[in-house]
Protein backbone atom coordinates (compact mmCIF):
# COMPACT_ATOMS: atom_id res chain seq x y z
CA UNK A 1 0.00 0.00 0.00
CA UNK A 2 1.22 3.28 -1.00
CA UNK A 3 2.20 5.70 2.04
CA UNK A 4 1.25 8.84 1.85
CA UNK A 5 2.19 11.97 4.17
CA UNK A 6 -0.46 12.63 7.06
CA UNK A 7 -0.72 16.02 8.00
CA UNK A 8 -1.32 16.67 11.79
CA UNK A 9 -4.61 18.09 12.36
CA UNK A 10 -4.29 21.81 13.70
CA UNK A 11 -5.79 21.21 16.88
CA UNK A 12 -3.00 19.11 17.70
CA UNK A 13 -0.14 21.62 17.70
CA UNK A 14 -2.02 23.48 19.59
CA UNK A 15 -2.51 20.69 21.94
CA UNK A 16 1.44 20.41 21.55
CA UNK A 17 1.69 24.26 22.69
CA UNK A 18 0.22 24.00 25.85
CA UNK A 19 1.76 20.62 26.77
CA UNK A 20 5.12 22.00 25.71
CA UNK A 21 4.54 25.50 27.42
CA UNK A 22 3.46 24.27 30.65
CA UNK A 23 6.52 21.69 30.79
CA UNK A 24 8.95 24.72 30.05
CA UNK A 25 6.98 26.43 32.79
CA UNK A 26 8.14 23.28 35.62
CA UNK A 27 11.19 23.30 34.72
CA UNK A 28 11.89 27.02 35.22
CA UNK A 29 9.44 27.61 38.27
CA UNK A 30 10.03 24.36 40.25
CA UNK A 31 13.80 23.47 39.10
CA UNK A 32 15.82 26.84 37.81
CA UNK A 33 14.63 29.65 39.94
CA UNK A 34 14.33 27.54 43.00
CA UNK A 35 18.44 26.85 42.38
CA UNK A 36 19.36 29.96 40.57
CA UNK A 37 19.95 28.02 37.45
CA UNK A 38 20.30 31.09 34.50
CA UNK A 39 19.33 29.11 31.56
CA UNK A 40 19.27 32.12 29.11
CA UNK A 41 16.24 33.17 27.21
CA UNK A 42 13.71 35.73 28.83
CA UNK A 43 12.89 33.36 31.53
CA UNK A 44 16.54 33.36 32.62
CA UNK A 45 16.53 37.23 32.56
CA UNK A 46 13.21 36.81 34.44
CA UNK A 47 15.02 35.14 37.30
CA UNK A 48 18.02 37.24 37.22
CA UNK A 49 15.45 39.91 37.54
CA UNK A 50 13.62 38.28 40.44
CA UNK A 51 16.78 38.08 42.44
CA UNK A 52 17.67 41.85 41.88
CA UNK A 53 14.53 43.10 42.60
CA UNK A 54 14.07 40.53 45.87
CA UNK A 55 14.97 43.64 48.21
CA UNK A 56 12.75 46.27 46.62
CA UNK A 57 9.23 43.91 46.75
CA UNK A 58 8.69 40.94 48.64
CA UNK A 59 9.59 38.05 46.53
CA UNK A 60 10.97 40.02 43.79
CA UNK A 61 9.38 40.70 40.47
CA UNK A 62 7.32 37.59 39.81
CA UNK A 63 8.81 35.43 36.59
CA UNK A 64 5.59 35.59 34.53
CA UNK A 65 5.47 39.29 34.70
CA UNK A 66 8.87 39.56 33.70
CA UNK A 67 8.61 36.97 31.04
CA UNK A 68 5.47 38.72 29.41
CA UNK A 69 6.63 42.47 29.76
CA UNK A 70 9.96 42.25 27.68
CA UNK A 71 8.37 39.97 25.03
CA UNK A 72 5.72 42.72 24.31
CA UNK A 73 8.04 45.00 22.57
CA UNK A 74 9.71 42.49 20.61
CA UNK A 75 6.20 41.23 19.38
CA UNK A 76 5.21 44.50 18.13
CA UNK A 77 8.64 44.81 16.19
CA UNK A 78 8.41 41.51 14.94
CA UNK A 79 4.62 41.76 12.88
CA UNK A 80 6.43 42.90 9.87
CA UNK A 81 8.99 40.64 9.26
CA UNK A 82 7.90 37.34 10.63
CA UNK A 83 4.15 35.86 9.10
CA UNK A 84 1.26 35.73 10.24
CA UNK A 85 0.55 32.32 11.14
CA UNK A 86 4.28 31.95 12.96
CA UNK A 87 3.34 35.22 15.11
CA UNK A 88 0.07 34.48 16.51
CA UNK A 89 1.49 30.64 17.25
CA UNK A 90 4.81 32.29 19.05
CA UNK A 91 2.50 34.72 20.64
CA UNK A 92 -0.12 31.97 22.14
CA UNK A 93 3.30 29.67 23.30
CA UNK A 94 4.56 33.49 24.88
CA UNK A 95 0.93 33.66 26.68
CA UNK A 96 0.59 30.69 27.74
CA UNK A 97 3.98 30.23 29.27
CA UNK A 98 3.72 33.29 30.92
CA UNK A 99 0.29 31.87 32.37
CA UNK A 100 1.77 28.38 33.32
CA UNK A 101 4.80 30.13 34.94
CA UNK A 102 1.64 32.43 37.20
CA UNK A 103 -0.64 28.95 37.98
CA UNK A 104 2.83 26.39 38.79
CA UNK A 105 3.61 27.18 42.06
CA UNK A 106 7.09 27.99 43.16
CA UNK A 107 8.30 24.14 44.37
CA UNK A 108 11.98 23.17 44.55
CA UNK A 109 11.55 19.43 43.39
CA UNK A 110 15.52 18.72 43.24
CA UNK A 111 15.85 20.11 47.02
CA UNK A 112 18.70 21.81 46.13
CA UNK A 113 20.99 19.31 44.09
CA UNK A 114 22.75 21.18 41.51
CA UNK A 115 23.47 18.25 39.48
CA UNK A 116 19.51 17.28 39.59
CA UNK A 117 18.34 20.12 38.64
CA UNK A 118 20.86 20.71 35.34
CA UNK A 119 19.86 16.82 34.35
CA UNK A 120 16.11 16.90 35.44
CA UNK A 121 15.11 20.73 35.02
CA UNK A 122 16.85 20.10 31.25
CA UNK A 123 15.41 16.65 30.32
CA UNK A 124 11.93 18.45 31.07
CA UNK A 125 12.24 21.36 29.68
CA UNK A 126 14.03 20.54 26.60
CA UNK A 127 10.55 17.90 26.21
CA UNK A 128 8.72 20.78 26.51
CA UNK A 129 10.45 22.75 24.01
CA UNK A 130 10.67 20.07 21.70
CA UNK A 131 6.69 19.80 21.65
CA UNK A 132 6.75 23.95 21.19
CA UNK A 133 8.77 23.30 18.11
CA UNK A 134 6.97 20.38 16.77
CA UNK A 135 3.93 22.41 16.63
CA UNK A 136 5.73 25.17 14.52
CA UNK A 137 6.10 27.90 17.15
CA UNK A 138 8.04 29.21 19.55
CA UNK A 139 7.76 30.84 23.09
CA UNK A 140 9.30 34.24 21.94
CA UNK A 141 12.51 35.74 24.01
CA UNK A 142 15.81 35.54 22.35
CA UNK A 143 14.52 33.00 19.79
CA UNK A 144 11.94 36.12 18.06
CA UNK A 145 14.77 38.61 19.67
CA UNK A 146 17.64 36.68 17.00
CA UNK A 147 15.42 36.64 13.81
CA UNK A 148 14.95 40.64 14.23
CA UNK A 149 18.46 41.33 14.75
CA UNK A 150 19.38 38.81 11.83
CA UNK A 151 16.75 41.00 9.56
CA UNK A 152 19.36 43.75 9.84
CA UNK A 153 22.74 41.96 10.17
CA UNK A 154 22.72 39.51 7.41
CA UNK A 155 26.06 37.98 7.59
CA UNK A 156 24.85 36.43 10.69
CA UNK A 157 22.77 33.25 11.47
CA UNK A 158 19.65 33.02 13.43
CA UNK A 159 21.71 30.40 15.81
CA UNK A 160 24.43 32.37 16.24
CA UNK A 161 22.72 35.44 17.36
CA UNK A 162 20.70 33.31 19.78
CA UNK A 163 23.98 31.64 21.17
CA UNK A 164 25.70 35.49 21.49
CA UNK A 165 22.20 36.43 22.96
CA UNK A 166 21.65 33.36 25.43
CA UNK A 167 25.37 33.55 26.50
CA UNK A 168 25.05 37.00 27.40
CA UNK A 169 22.09 36.05 29.56
CA UNK A 170 24.13 33.19 30.99
CA UNK A 171 27.48 35.38 31.81
CA UNK A 172 25.33 38.17 33.59
CA UNK A 173 23.79 35.21 35.59
CA UNK A 174 26.92 33.96 36.71
CA UNK A 175 27.62 37.63 38.08
CA UNK A 176 24.71 37.32 39.98
CA UNK A 177 24.73 33.90 41.49
CA UNK A 178 28.52 32.92 40.76
CA UNK A 179 30.19 30.53 38.45
CA UNK A 180 28.53 26.95 39.87
CA UNK A 181 25.29 27.65 39.03
CA UNK A 182 26.60 29.40 35.76
CA UNK A 183 28.49 26.24 35.07
CA UNK A 184 25.42 23.88 35.83
CA UNK A 185 23.41 26.22 33.93
CA UNK A 186 24.84 25.51 30.96
CA UNK A 187 25.13 21.73 31.48
CA UNK A 188 21.51 22.24 31.52
CA UNK A 189 21.69 24.13 27.92
CA UNK A 190 23.37 21.05 26.70
CA UNK A 191 20.75 18.61 28.24
CA UNK A 192 17.48 20.90 26.64
CA UNK A 193 18.98 20.99 23.21
CA UNK A 194 19.43 17.07 22.85
CA UNK A 195 16.45 16.66 24.45
CA UNK A 196 14.64 18.96 21.98
CA UNK A 197 16.41 17.65 18.70
CA UNK A 198 15.87 13.81 19.92
CA UNK A 199 11.75 15.37 19.86
CA UNK A 200 12.63 16.49 16.41
CA UNK A 201 14.44 14.18 14.91
CA UNK A 202 13.08 10.97 16.40
CA UNK A 203 14.51 8.53 18.55
CA UNK A 204 14.56 5.70 16.29
CA UNK A 205 17.47 5.56 14.85
CA UNK A 206 19.06 3.08 12.36
CA UNK A 207 21.94 2.38 10.41
CA UNK A 208 23.06 3.61 6.94
CA UNK A 209 25.69 1.15 5.16
CA UNK A 210 27.92 1.91 1.92
CA UNK A 211 29.40 -1.22 0.95
CA UNK A 212 32.10 -1.38 -2.32
CA UNK A 213 32.62 -4.47 -3.41
CA UNK A 214 33.47 -6.86 -6.72
CA UNK A 215 31.10 -8.96 -5.32
CA UNK A 216 27.97 -6.92 -5.31
CA UNK A 217 25.39 -9.78 -6.50
CA UNK A 218 26.23 -12.08 -3.90
CA UNK A 219 26.41 -9.51 -1.02
CA UNK A 220 23.11 -7.85 -2.18
CA UNK A 221 21.09 -11.39 -2.52
CA UNK A 222 22.10 -12.72 0.70
CA UNK A 223 21.14 -8.67 2.57
CA UNK A 224 18.13 -9.59 0.20
CA UNK A 225 17.17 -13.32 1.58
CA UNK A 226 18.80 -13.30 5.01
CA UNK A 227 17.92 -9.88 6.44
CA UNK A 228 14.76 -9.15 4.54
CA UNK A 229 16.32 -5.26 3.57
CA UNK A 230 16.11 -3.77 0.53
CA UNK A 231 19.44 -2.65 -1.09
CA UNK A 232 19.90 -0.37 -4.12
CA UNK A 233 23.02 -0.33 -6.27
CA UNK A 234 24.54 2.89 -6.74
CA UNK A 235 26.99 3.34 -10.17
CA UNK A 236 30.05 4.91 -9.04
CA UNK A 237 33.79 5.10 -10.42
CA UNK A 238 37.02 4.21 -8.50
CA UNK A 239 39.42 7.20 -9.30
CA UNK A 240 42.53 5.84 -8.34
CA UNK A 241 41.44 2.39 -10.16
CA UNK A 242 39.44 4.39 -12.82
CA UNK A 243 37.31 0.78 -12.79
CA UNK A 244 33.24 1.34 -12.92
CA UNK A 245 32.32 0.21 -9.43
CA UNK A 246 28.79 -0.92 -8.10
CA UNK A 247 27.80 0.74 -4.51
CA UNK A 248 25.52 -1.03 -2.60
CA UNK A 249 23.51 1.05 -0.19
CA UNK A 250 21.12 -0.13 2.60
CA UNK A 251 19.42 1.00 5.36
CA UNK A 252 18.68 -1.71 8.26
CA UNK A 253 18.29 -1.42 12.16
CA UNK A 254 21.14 -1.12 14.96
CA UNK A 255 21.22 -4.71 15.71
CA UNK A 256 21.00 -6.10 11.99
CA UNK A 257 23.93 -4.00 10.80
CA UNK A 258 26.19 -6.21 12.94
CA UNK A 259 24.80 -9.42 10.53
CA UNK A 260 25.48 -6.77 7.48
CA UNK A 261 28.94 -6.75 8.22
CA UNK A 262 29.56 -10.23 8.97
CA UNK A 263 27.77 -10.99 5.44
CA UNK A 264 29.94 -8.57 3.57
CA UNK A 265 33.28 -10.53 5.39
CA UNK A 266 31.67 -13.59 4.33
CA UNK A 267 31.30 -13.00 0.42
CA UNK A 268 34.05 -10.23 -0.13
CA UNK A 269 36.66 -9.93 2.72
CA UNK A 270 38.21 -7.29 1.14
CA UNK A 271 35.09 -5.26 0.59
CA UNK A 272 35.18 -1.41 1.72
CA UNK A 273 32.22 -0.77 4.01
CA UNK A 274 30.87 2.26 5.29
CA UNK A 275 28.62 2.70 8.38
CA UNK A 276 26.46 5.83 9.29
CA UNK A 277 23.84 6.71 11.67
CA UNK A 278 20.58 7.38 10.17
CA UNK A 279 18.34 9.38 12.10
CA UNK A 280 15.27 8.87 11.30
CA UNK A 281 13.80 6.11 8.65
CA UNK A 282 10.23 6.87 7.01
CA UNK A 283 8.77 3.71 5.09
CA UNK A 284 8.37 0.39 4.65
CA UNK A 285 10.05 -1.73 7.23
CA UNK A 286 10.69 1.31 9.32
CA UNK A 287 8.37 4.33 10.95
CA UNK A 288 5.09 4.52 8.67
CA UNK A 289 4.39 8.24 7.92
CA UNK A 290 1.41 8.40 10.11
CA UNK A 291 2.87 6.99 13.00
CA UNK A 292 5.11 10.36 13.22
CA UNK A 293 1.60 11.32 14.36
CA UNK A 294 0.42 8.69 16.62
CA UNK A 295 -1.78 7.61 13.75
CA UNK A 296 0.42 4.18 12.90
CA UNK A 297 -0.98 0.48 13.22
CA UNK A 298 -0.72 -0.85 16.55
Amino acid sequence: MQNVLYQKPKWLDYVLIVAGTGLIAVSIQCVFDPIRLVTGGFTGLAIIVKEITGNLIPGGVPLWLTNLMLNIPVFFAAMRIKGRDYILRTLLGTFLLSAWLYVIPSVDLTEGDFILAALFGGLIGGAGMGFVLLAKAATGGTDLMATLIQHYLRHYSIVQLIQVLDGAIVLLGCFVFGIRAALYAIVAIFVMNRISDALMEGFKFSKAAFIITDRYEEVSRMILTQLDRGVTGLLAKGMYSGNDKMVLYCVVSKKEIVRVKEIVGEADPKAFVIVSDAREVLGEGFLEYSDQNGRGNA
